[in-house]
């Protein structure tokens, strides 16, 4: 253990004192791998910033069935426990999924398109209510607008139809407990309880809603039966397998699958052209450090054979060199951060706004810069191997010429 310390000690010394050579193995290091740095967090950060674009954006992860089918409780049910199943609800026919809606604020009657919520509605995330009877409602910032109403203010529904030859219209007082953001949708729509959305289609098609008092012909069949339904996965990576398995069951969707794999595509090519790079980079400085390792060991091949005569191992000969790669190893990192965080601002500051981003453009996470300097002192390593060899021949003997 003595011999070990001596040998950290006596190989920083002199790594110091030669510091000029030091600093061209520093400044060699650096070179290589500030520039592999700056291009893997280009790489990770355009393409976490378009990960993130399609993942935050909930119309990317929906799923949308083409044409009619049906779907009853249990279906649905199915579906909602799948663990790549973020929510999914049940929607009506399109026809009968309209309501007009009437404020004291705004004279004109809007027509609007009535979509069933429920709690972790992707396209209501910001909210923290939902409306969960017959008199709440979330209205779309384009309804909110025309109808000139304010979270908390009570507006007035209506739903007509005609029935046994008569035109007849019911209304029900609602209350807007939220206005969705404007990016949800730019249609107006009505965010309402799964109860409101099915009492309005039967109420279309002549069939009672004790609920509300409204009357009718009695509901036929307890059983329910959704011509369609509303589903996001979990995250864009699980879109394509929820397609697949959709498909197999007989129903026709369309999701984003292209623009996903477009992402994924660009994503896995940018990594192997950045490994290329690297795995280039990290040979060829291996071999050049390695190579100047070698030579500077028969440069003093007098004084390890001096330390050889001392009474130090070969094995502690050997870390010698290895030694010193390590110390190369570190500050070469050390200068290589300092050189990236300069140029990651340079880039985010001036080339974002340019590309019209409000997200970074190039960043790397405190684990990125973890993995290089141990990757860095692998190599480092890896190349010192040839100059330890090279000190692990030198005989004792060698030192007692010159004295």
């Amino acid at each position: 253990m003595a011999q070990l310390s001596s040998i950290v000690r006596l190989s920083f010394r002199d790594y110091s004192h030669e510091w000029r050579m030091s600093g061209c193995f520093i400044l060699a290091l650096s070179s290589v791998l500030a520039p592999m740095m700056i291009l893997f967090g280009l790489k990770f950060g355009i393409v976490t910033t378009m990960l993130e674009q399609l993942i935050e954006n909930p119309i990317n992860r929906e799923i949308k069935p083409i044409g009619s089918g049906r779907y009853d409780d249990a279906w649905i049910d199915r579906f909602r426990n799948r663990a790549d199943v973020e929510f999914i609800i049940p929607k009506t026919r399109a026809l009968a999924a309209t309501i007009q809606l009437k404020s004291d604020s705004a004279k004109r009657i809007l027509s609007a398109e009535l979509l069933a919520t429920a709690k972790g509605d992707p396209l209501l995330a910001g909210s923290t209510s939902f409306p969960e009877d017959y008199h709440r409602v979330i209205l779309s910032q384009s309804a909110a607008k025309k109808l000139k109403v304010k979270r908390a203010e009570e507006i007035d529904a209506s739903l007509a139809r005609q029935f046994q030859g008569k035109r007849e219209r019911v209304h029900l007082p609602i209350k807007v407990i939220d206005i969705a953001d404007a990016t949800v949708t730019s249609r107006n729509v009505a965010f309402v309880s799964l109860d409101l959305l099915i009492a309005s289609e039967q109420f279309k098609d002549g069939r009672a809603v004790t609920d509300l008092s409204w009357g009718g012909d009695p509901v036929a069949s307890a059983e329910r039966i959704y011509p369609s339904f509303r589903l996001y996965a979990r995250s864009i990576y699980d879109v394509e397998k929820l397609v697949n398995d959709l498909e197999k069951e007989g129903v026709k969707v369309k999701a984003n699958v292209a623009e996903i794999a477009t992402v994924q595509s660009i994503d896995k090519n940018l990594s192997v052209i950045f490994w290329i790079i690297a795995c280039v980079g990290a040979i060829g400085f291996s071999f050049s450090l390695g190579a100047s390792l070698w030579a500077n060991v028969d440069r003093k091949r007098k004084e390890l054979s001096v330390l050889r005569l001392v009474g130090f191992k070969s094995g502690r000969i050997v870390m010698f060199p290895v030694f010193q790669s390590i110390y190369t190893a570190i500050l070469g990192w050390l200068l290589a951060v300092l050189v990236y965080l300069g140029f990651e601002y340079l880039i985010n500051f001036f080339l974002a706004p340019r590309l019209n981003l409000d997200r970074a453009l190039c960043f790397l996470l405190t684990e990125h810069f973890l993995w290089a300097l141990g990757l860095t002192i692998v190599v480092a390593i890896t190349a010192a191997i040839l100059g330890g060899a090279r000190a692990a021949g030198i005989e004792p003997s060698e030192g007692l010429r010159d004295i």
